[in-house]
């Protein structure tokens, strides 16, 4: 049972040193607590744990224009962060999680503004029929993770100029662009900024959970953790994956995410694969690639390699991948 909750306001907008923070909220975090952290990155596209960083950014012009790549521990797809997005994340046991609960904090805090604000799908939030928030997850080790983005007063030009999102999901969503997917909660509640909603935040967080907030102290040791992490997530080893010299590539855009197979086959067998994906189901993704090295490089064989577990995710993946001519 929750009956502790502790907020943290990141000080600094570095992508690497924020994503450490949280990391190391997710090991701390006690076994009867809630953690609130609110914070933001400057000029970053943050993709998920098993994307291609090539294909979802345009990494030049990102860096070139003093930006940031950075990749999250969470599945899902890529977004954009400047200074005037909001980020959230919630921190606690996985005994305790509770999703509906967790986006209750923040539709409670938008609705508080006058804003209709409603849940989209699975992690999609809404306003007007556009979406303002979509969040990600992570559960491992007793601990979960959920967090998310929140358009205040986003430049959703810059937006559009650094996300590079394939005709394929943009024709499975129904629209036209990403501009056009996507609202800013300023345009809803003019006046609004970044700094009027964190307390609006903090307040509903306690709200929901019946509990008063207490800010969290850093000590010198937690960073001293904080300054470990740094160095895992600004690694280009982790930005960026490894690069399969692939002879053979194959894509596919299912209900729940689209998939991209890149695979070294020397001598007929898969000698390597690497899986890119915006499904939210990273450790099933993670195993996939590894079940896939090793096959004859067939339809059949390869099939046969995904067998490893009863997923609804995998027999799409086998029922493809019978129809593939190889």
């Amino acid at each position: 049972m929750i009956s502790q909750l502790f907020t943290f306001r990141s000080p600094g907008t570095h992508p690497f040193e924020n994503q450490a923070l949280e990391s190391f909220f997710l090991e701390a975090v006690p076994d009867d607590a809630c953690v609130l952290y609110l914070w933001r990155n400057d000029r970053t596209v943050v993709i998920g744990k098993n994307q291609n960083a090539w294909k979802e950014c345009r990494v030049s012009r990102l860096e070139g224009e003093g930006g940031h790549l950075a990749r999250r521990i969470s599945g899902g797809g890529a977004v954009y962060h400047d200074l005037h997005n909001l980020n959230f994340t919630f921190l606690l046991p996985t005994r305790e999680y509770d999703e509906d609960r967790q986006l209750e904090v923040i539709l409670r805090a938008v609705r508080d503004l006058g804003i209709d604000a409603s849940k989209s799908g699975r992690n999609d939030l809404t306003a007007e029929g556009r979406k303002f928030s979509g969040s990600a997850y992570w559960h491992g080790r007793g601990r979960s993770l959920h967090h998310g983005t929140l358009l205040v007063g986003s430049d959703l030009d810059t937006l559009t100029r650094y996300l590079s999102v394939s005709p394929d999901k943009l024709k499975s969503k129904g629209v036209e662009s990403v501009r056009s997917r996507v609202v800013n909660l300023a345009q809803l509640c003019p006046g609004l900024t970044v700094e009027s909603l964190v307390p609006r935040l903090t307040e509903a967080f306690g709200e929901v959970c019946g509990l008063r907030p207490r800010a969290w102290e850093l000590t010198g040791k937690d960073r001293e953790r904080v300054s470990e992490l740094t160095g895992r997530f600004s690694s280009r080893e982790w930005r960026f994956g490894q690069n399969v010299p692939f002879t053979a590539e194959l894509s596919r855009r299912f209900p729940w995410g689209g998939v991209e197979l890149s695979l070294r086959v020397e001598g007929g067998i898969v000698r390597q694969a690497a899986v890119y994906t915006d499904a939210m189901e990273t450790e099933l993704f993670d195993t996939l690639s590894r079940s896939l090295e090793g096959a004859p490089f067939s339809s059949r064989d390869l099939v046969k390699h995904l067998s490893f577990s009863d997923s609804a995710l995998l027999a799409d993946l086998r029922a493809w991948l019978e129809t593939e001519a190889m």
